[in-house]
């Protein structure tokens, strides 16, 4: 995936930091321009529209997840590949606040003009997770579902620790998550 650099990039920086304090629709381009320091024409020269903006905003941090999994599964499979999966997304959330929690506000809505768009990387990324279930499960019809739970389950959860319990180590996160993940959490 190509960076972006120069003004798109603190423009899109800006972007996710202003919509992680008032949501998208609370987030102007006025906004952005002033958190960017660039006027507001060069916002406009770079995005056409906000929709378009927060589309490639929200489409870089999904692609930056999906090739993060891809890199963190490698070649391994089963508990080792999940658990590395699991540790990838956690120290994502932890280097990117904002971005977490505007890929955990956007992933599930459908009324966005970029929800097709984000469902392509969003697939990607789940692919990873879909590829762990399906080595150790070939049978399981419901790879995906179970897919988009777990990281589910690990965005919100990465979300939680940093808002809730900033204390906790990553590790020990880690470690809850791969509990909750191993079945044993009613047994």
């Amino acid at each position: 995936m190509a960076r972006v650099t120069g003004t798109k990039r603190s423009i899109l920086d800006a972007a996710v930091e202003l919509a992680s304090l008032n949501g998208i629709t609370g987030t102007t381009m006025e906004d952005v321009a002033v958190r960017a320091g660039v006027a507001k024409g060069s916002v406009y020269y770079n995005f056409s529209s906000k929709d378009k903006l927060f589309e490639q905003l929200l489409l870089d941090g999904v692609g930056t997840l999906a090739e993060t999994l891809r890199e963190a599964r490698g070649t391994k499979t089963g508990t080792p590949a999940l658990r590395s999966m699991v540790d990838a997304i956690l120290e994502l959330v932890a280097s990117n606040q904002p971005m977490a929690k505007l890929i955990a506000a956007e992933i599930f809505r459908t009324d966005r003009s970029w929800q097709s768009p984000l469902q392509l990387v969003r697939r990607e990324a789940l692919a990873e997770f879909v590829a762990v279930i399906q080595h150790a499960h070939p049978d399981r019809p419901d790879a995906e579902l179970m897919a988009g739970t777990v990281f589910g389950a690990v965005l919100v959860g990465g979300i939680e620790w940093l808002v809730f319990s900033p204390d906790r180590s990553l590790q020990e996160v880690s470690d809850s998550v791969m509990f909750m993940l191993s079945g044993n959490l009613t047994a």
